[in-house]
């Protein structure tokens, strides 16, 4: 869960808080989010969340004060694959199919508290930032339209997203979406 290629990887984020790798002791708030953003997350058990966050080339927290807080809170996470993983995913197979060096963003959510104040802008710039460090060529991830997700939509076109798909999965249709990684400033 900590990322051996950068285990001490910390950023700022808005309200007094900060981004840094999801440990074990994360992984009853991670999974208390998760289960509360069903059906715009896919369920998880704790030992599949567990499982799956070990196998996660990215898998980051985000830690904020709340209004009324002194102390930092988990206020959001992001979970994200590189190509290759034995992952039984439909939309991680999806962009294994289309054969591009990508990372998944499989998920991320912010909770309810700490909206509004650019943390998931922040979780999807670190998501970038690791893509372009591993030299991939996009970030991918999907987005429901079946129950439609709308405000996730327009977040993630608004952050260049464009769809390349859609496909069902049982219940859920999702937008099949995917945005070049853009060079380091300065490049």
């Amino acid at each position: 869960m900590v990322d051996p290629k950068h285990p001490h990887e910390v950023a700022r984020v808005p309200a007094a808080g900060r981004l840094r790798a999801l440990t074990t002791a994360d992984l009853p708030a991670v999974a208390a989010l998760n289960a509360a953003e069903v059906p715009r997350l896919g369920p998880l058990t704790d030992e599949q969340l567990r499982t799956h966050a070990a196998r996660c080339d990215l898998a980051l927290v985000a830690e904020a004060l709340a209004d009324d807080g002194d102390r930092p809170q988990l206020a959001g996470f992001v979970l994200a694959l590189a190509p290759g993983h034995d992952y039984a995913s439909p939309n991680y197979r999806f962009f294994e199919a289309r054969g591009t060096d990508h990372l998944y963003v499989d998920r991320i959510a912010v909770a309810p508290a700490f909206r509004r104040r650019g943390l998931a802008r922040t979780l999807y710039a670190a998501v970038l930032d690791r893509a372009r460090r591993d030299g991939r060529a996009e970030v991918t991830c999907e987005v429901n339209l079946r129950p439609a997700n709308e405000g996730s939509l327009r977040f993630h076109t608004g952050q260049g997203f464009v769809e390349v798909g859609q496909q069902d999965t049982g219940e859920l249709r999702v937008a099949l979406l995917a945005r070049p990684v853009p060079p380091a400033p300065g490049d």
